[in-house]
This record gives C-alpha cells, sequence and structure tokens, in this order.
C-alpha cells in the first residue's frame, strides 16, 4: 500500500479532501455555464461516472446567476472557476458554489482581496489556488528565465501567503504545467514546504490517447510519492472520460477501485471474432456501474478461460461462437459472432443481479 502525505483536511460542501479522505476525482464542465439544462445535464453525466467535484468556468455576470439553479441540481459539491473578476466571486458565494479557484493576486487589490476571503469564509467554501505555467508573474519569469517549477511553487506560495495573512487556511493549491516532468517536479517542491491538500493535473495533456498517457505517468509517478489529495485528467475529449482514466489511473496504484476492471487480451493470429469492437462496446456498456468486479473479454477460446481465470465473469470467443466462463469455469456456449455480444450482456446483467442481491 502507498503511504500518502499527511495533509490538511478540508471540506468542499459535503466531500472530504485531504486528511485521512480518499483521493478525490474531479472534472470540469465544457458547455456554456449560462446554458441551465446543459451545464445541469452535464453535471448530473459526471457524477453518475464517479466525479466528486466539478468546476465551471463564470467568464461573465450571466454564468454568475446561473450558478444558484445548477447547484441546486447538483448531486455532488461545485467550485466556480474565477479569473481577475473578483464581483463574480462575491456573485457564486451567493448563489451558494461550494468553493472558488482563484488566485487572489489577480482579482484587483487588497480590498478585493478582503471582500472575497470574508465572504468564502462566511460560507465555508474553500479557495483553490490554480498556478498554471502560463499564469506566473512576470518578475518571477524574470528571475527564473521562465515558467519553471521554482518559479510557479513561489507564484502560488505569494497567493497562498495573502489568504493566510487574512486568516484563511481552507486552502487547496495546484500547480500545472503541460510538462510532465516540470509538473513533478513543482508538485515536490511544494509538498516540501505546505500541508495543504494538493489539486494535482497535468495541462493541456491534449486528445484522448497522448492526454491519458501523459496523465497517467505525470499523476502516476506522484500519486506513487503519496502527493495528491485530488485529481483531474485534462483532455480534449468528452469530460465523463476523464473519470474513466482517472479511476483506472488510482485502480492502478491500488488507491481506490470504482466500477468493473474490464482486461483483454491484445489480439493475435489466432483473434478470430472482432475482439477490439466487442471489448470496446462491453466498456462502453459498463461505464456507469459503480460496483467493482473483473470482466475478461478475450479472443482465444482455447486459452482465453485460463489466462483470465481470476476474472469474475468473462467471455471467449473464435470462428463464430464462444463461451461465457466465471472464475475460469464454462456456464454458456453462444453460437453466432452476432450474438456474442448480446448474449453476453445478458449473463452480465443475470451476474450484476446476483452480485447485488448479496
Amino acid at each position: 500500500m502507498l503511504k500518502r502525505k499527511n495533509t490538511r483536511a478540508i471540506k468542499v460542501g459535503t466531500v472530504g479532501v485531504g486528511g485521512d479522505n480518499p483521493v478525490r476525482v474531479q472534472s470540469m464542465t465544457n458547455v456554456d455555464t449560462r446554458d441551465v439544462a446543459a451545464a445541469s445535464a452535464q453535471v448530473a453525466e459526471l457524477a453518475r461516472a464517479g466525479c466528486e467535484i466539478v468546476r465551471l468556468a463564470v467568464p461573465d455576470e450571466q454564468a454568475a446567476a446561473s450558478l444558484a439553479a445548477i447547484r441546486e441540481a447538483s448531486p455532488v459539491p461545485l467550485i466556480a472557476d474565477i479569473h481577475f473578476d473578483h464581483r463574480l466571486a462575491l456573485m457564486a458565494l451567493e448563489a451558494g458554489i461550494d468553493g472558488l479557484r482563484i488566485n487572489p493576486g489577480n482579482i484587483g487589490g487588497e480590498a478585493k482581496v478582503d471582500t472575497v476571503v470574508r465572504a468564502a469564509a462566511e460560507r465555508a467554501a474553500p479557495i483553490r489556488i490554480g498556478v498554471n505555467s502560463g499564469s506566473v508573474e512576470k518578475d518571477l519569469l524574470a528571475r527564473y528565465g521562465g515558467p519553471t517549477p521554482q518559479a510557479m511553487v513561489e507564484s502560488a506560495l505569494g497567493h497562498v501567503g495573502m489568504l493566510e495573512r487574512r486568516g484563511f487556511y481552507d486552502i487547496k493549491i495546484s500547480l500545472k504545467s503541460s510538462s510532465v516532468l516540470h509538473t513533478i517536479e513543482a508538485y515536490r517542491l511544494l509538498s516540501d514546504r505546505v500541508d495543504y491538500p494538493l489539486h494535482i493535473g497535468v495541462t493541456e495533456a491534449g486528445t484522448l490517447l497522448p492526454g491519458a498517457v501523459k496523465s497517467a505517468v505525470g499523476l502516476g509517478v506522484l500519486l506513487f510519492q503519496g502527493i495528491g489529495d485530488t485529481l483531474r485528467v485534462s483532455l480534449t475529449h468528452d469530460p465523463v472520460a476523464e473519470i474513466g482514466v482517472a479511476y483506472e489511473i488510482l485502480r492502478s496504484l491500488g488507491l481506490r477501485q470504482r466500477g468493473p476492471e474490464v482486461i483483454s487480451c491484445p489480439t493475435c493470429g489466432r483473434t478470430e471474432i472482432g475482439l477490439i469492437a466487442l471489448a470496446e462496446e462491453v466498456q462502453k456498456r459498463l461505464r456507469d456501474v459503480p460496483e467493482v468486479f473483473k470482466v475478461a473479454v478475450m479472443g482465444c477460446v482455447v486459452n482465453g478461460p485460463g489466462e483470465a481465470r481470476e476474472a469474475d465473469i468473462g467471455i471467449a470467443g473464435g470462428r463464430g461462437s464462444g463461451i461465457v466462463f466465471r472464475k475460469g469455469e464454462v456456464v454458456r456456449k453462444i453460437r453466432g459472432e452476432e450474438n456474442l455480444l448480446p448474449e453476453f450482456m445478458k449473463e452480465l446483467d443475470l451476474f450484476l443481479a446476483e452480485l447485488r442481491a448479496r
């Protein structure tokens, strides 16, 4: 088991972050926050996939005015993402938002920081300080020769100091770069200097495949070293996909489990069915299932059940037929490749019903 760094515990709505709480999975909507119906629908979809905290962009007063209705319908805590305009932060807090993502040094001066911090404290709303490599102050860029990990850390500590001087400590911090190595180093340096919970992520990671790989490497290294209390996998893709990748990263490190683990063989010259499409469809249909168990989709009737003996339920196919097995024991035969998916899904439904009845 990995040993996580003991950080300060805070609450984002009803969700505990840091301390003894599990690593939390976050994402962000990518629809217009001013569209209450669309934003609420996406928040609900993310929650069904296992997202525990959702962030929304608040670019103007119309978006801020929409937050109350979105928050009322939301099954999970919401974070308002604010840049530069302290009035939007105040409107978000008034709307019942559960937390802010804001850099206090960028909202217009000491008096405005006072106002926002006081309002956040009154509502027990934590503030996430979010430093990206593109948001580092010019003087730090000049001193460090660019948005280095050291510059990012100094930037974050400057914002933290503004909150601490006002007696505000419900703080979460993120340091994100599109560079995996810079991200890892920045979080390492910051983790040595503060005990606030850290929200980890590789920003601008890219489309589904490269983004998942960069996130898995960067976040995996940090989590293995005990760093990270919440995470977001940033993908140029449907944000629901971010949740699946996040849980697979956590599962691979033994930190958290959610939903079925689908294992499948990589195909070879013995494969005689459309295994890739079959495995992808099984994965898709199980996306919203929260129960934890192992499913195998194998392309070889001869070796499949033995190689996937530890799977709770699995299918192996070959030349127009297939078998369903549980823990390596054959329980059913299927004829016709076109019947493999529908018949296996029937067996999966039966398995789930038995699992839920225990």
